[in-house]
């Protein structure tokens, strides 16, 4: 990393992803010279602790970016739209952890492990993919490369975290309510703006963000379109049935893959040993295996449950688990600057 310090912009900083932004970057010690914490009108205001210092949370606007360098985008889609060209036209990197740019051409979609060189490519806006894509590129990436990868057939298990701060509340008071034999309305889960809600206490919901014409969700949907860009391979079939459970932090994922080669169970695990990001957790006589108990404040990616389809040669299994706002958004968006700077700007 070069020794040159940054103005750097959280947007969205009171919300889940932009608050472990603003703690990893402190923990990382990344070079800023400048913090500038920016969210929506009603949380500017608050005020953030950085580095011994309180930073007071400004509102987003576009003036806000004069002097920006590199700006952390996790306020919503809609945010992104309407501020991220006004962030790169004021000379700042975006890096966008919403869904607004990631299927643009000329914008890159990155996962460092997988796809750092693409980096280079950008024009003002890199994208940081959908959570759940994320942990699945990180895992299959070096079975990739070895094997070869025809087909991908992935289970989530999502947290409720990734909904945000009022679907973590909603799960907390109706958890409570249940054991306490009180009544209660849901409010928030599985869409915020769809036409019902289901209770998510002691559930599970097969429905994250809104219902495609094809019948797929479109978190389903990011799931297919981002695996095929970030591994720059459209042939890959990719299907993908995303389930929110009551956890509070930590993507599971049941993943099943075809490749082109036949699989070598032993090679595929210390080729993910060996792999950047991740850890193997294998070993079932010891009922060792990935639990998003575990990987909660870990910026990893957990793979473990590994072993050869039945009946094909080629299948394989595996179950894959990490920190939905670390590595899913907070710690891969951090990545994703720290690269730029050491790698593209020195």
């Amino acid at each position: 990393m070069n020794s040159q310090t940054y103005h750097v912009a959280v947007v969205g900083a009171t919300g889940a992803v932009g608050q472990q932004m603003v703690r990893l970057l402190e923990e990382r010690q990344f070079p800023i010279h400048k913090l500038t914490l920016l969210a929506s009108r009603r949380s500017a205001g608050k005020q953030v602790s950085f580095k011994g210092e309180t930073i007071t949370v400004k509102e987003t606007t576009p003036e806000a970016f004069e002097g920006i360098d590199i700006a952390l985008f996790s306020a919503g889609g809609s945010v992104s739209k309407q501020f991220a060209k006004e962030a790169v036209k004021r000379g700042a990197l975006v890096i966008d952890n919403t869904n607004a740019f990631r299927m643009e051409p000329d914008v890159p979609l990155v996962v460092p492990e997988v796809n750092l060189e693409d980096i280079g490519k950008h024009q003002g806006i890199i994208a940081n993919p959908n959570c759940s894509t994320i942990q699945m590129v990180v895992a299959l990436k070096p079975i990739k490369d070895k094997y070869g990868l025809k087909r991908i057939i992935v289970s989530t298990y999502q947290a409720v975290s990734g909904a945000g701060n009022l679907a973590l509340e909603e799960l907390k008071e109706q958890s409570a309510k249940v054991l306490n034999g009180e009544a209660f309305t849901p409010e928030v889960l599985p869409v915020a703006k769809d036409k019902k809600k289901f209770q998510i206490a002691f559930n599970a919901i097969p429905q994250i963000d809104l219902f495609q014409e094809n019948d797929y969700t479109l978190e389903e949907m990011k799931m297919v379109r981002e695996t095929k860009k970030i591994m720059h391979d459209d042939t890959i079939e990719v299907a993908a049935t995303c389930v929110r459970i009551p956890v509070f932090t930590g993507h599971s994922e049941s993943i099943y893959v075809e490749t082109e080669k036949e699989v070598n169970v032993e090679e595929v695990r210390q080729l993910l040993r060996e792999a950047p990001g991740v850890i193997v957790e294998d070993n079932p006589a010891e009922q060792l295996y990935p639990l998003a108990t575990r990987a909660a404040g870990r910026p990893e990616v957990f793979v473990g449950r590994i072993r050869r389809d039945l009946d094909r040669p080629n299948g394989l299994h595996l179950w894959v688990v990490s920190d939905n706002l670390l590595k899913g958004a907070a710690y891969n968006s951090i990545q994703i600057a720290e690269a730029y700077i050491s790698k593209f700007q020195s």
